[in-house]
């Protein structure tokens, strides 16, 4: 099987030379740095506003102040995420943050496909009101950024800082590889960013209103999401078919 691991080789210039894993973001900025002047102006942040993406928000600020951000907005959030967006767009008004809608609103996806489709069929509510839009969104884009963490998940554990993304045609540039929940912490204390106040409610992953829920602090970061069905992922950074 064809590794999804980009060979470096094929790029402009080495993200990882001189890098020091031990470096005050291992190696976060270096990246962000190396595909800001790789991909240019064809490189999109993809962002949920959880924890991980307050951090990748502060130090894209950092390489490219006025950054194309994109958020996915299912119209499903809590308020609470809507208002953490407005605050960072206050912190960072340089930044190009676009809230990406799907072609259906709520209301229409019930009459077309029946009300609470999330209840029935999630991976079909997620594909129309997250994959699609972002397929819409990277159309054309050489690359895009996303907040993936390997200590999230198993499925997570063998992502690199450069990945190809079979599903979105793209390359996928994932800075944070490195980073525990605690280093996440730790740089949002201590540059006094804001943050989703549900992270304190005990939501250590934030979705949508109907498919996420606090957890003990036990257990896995995304063993809130898709509660009772055997779901860990929206589908955004798994292969076509490979939803749970």
């Amino acid at each position: 099987m064809e590794s999804n691991t980009i060979t470096y080789e094929h790029f402009p210039g080495d993200p990882f030379e001189g890098w020091d894993p031990e470096d005050d973001t291992k190696g976060a900025l270096r990246i962000l740095q190396w595909a800001y002047d790789t991909y240019k102006e064809s490189l999109v942040y993809a962002c949920s506003f959880g924890a991980e993406g307050i951090v990748l928000v502060d130090l894209i600020s950092k390489v490219k102040k006025d950054a194309e951000i994109v958020f996915l907005d299912t119209g499903l959030h809590f308020p609470e995420t809507y208002e953490l967006i407005e605050k960072v767009k206050q912190k960072y008004p340089a930044l190009n943050i676009t809230m990406k809608q799907p072609e259906l609103t709520v209301d229409e996806q019930a009459k077309e496909y029946g009300s609470a489709l999330w209840k029935r069929e999630p991976n079909q509510c997620c594909y129309i009101r997250k994959i699609k839009p972002l397929e819409d969104a990277l159309y054309g884009v050489d690359a895009w950024i996303s907040g993936l963490r390997r200590d999230q998940s198993a499925s997570r554990s063998n992502t690199d800082f450069v990945n190809k993304d079979e599903r979105f045609h793209s390359v996928k540039v994932c800075p944070l590889i490195y980073w525990t929940w605690d280093n996440v912490w730790d740089y949002i204390r201590q540059n006094n960013l804001d943050y989703n106040e549900l992270h304190d409610q005990g939501y250590p992953s934030i979705g949508c209103m109907p498919c996420t829920f606090a957890v003990e602090d036990s257990e896995d970061s995304r063993a809130g999401r898709w509660s009772g069905f055997n779901k860990t992922e929206c589908g955004l950074h798994v292969p076509s078919g490979n939803e749970k």
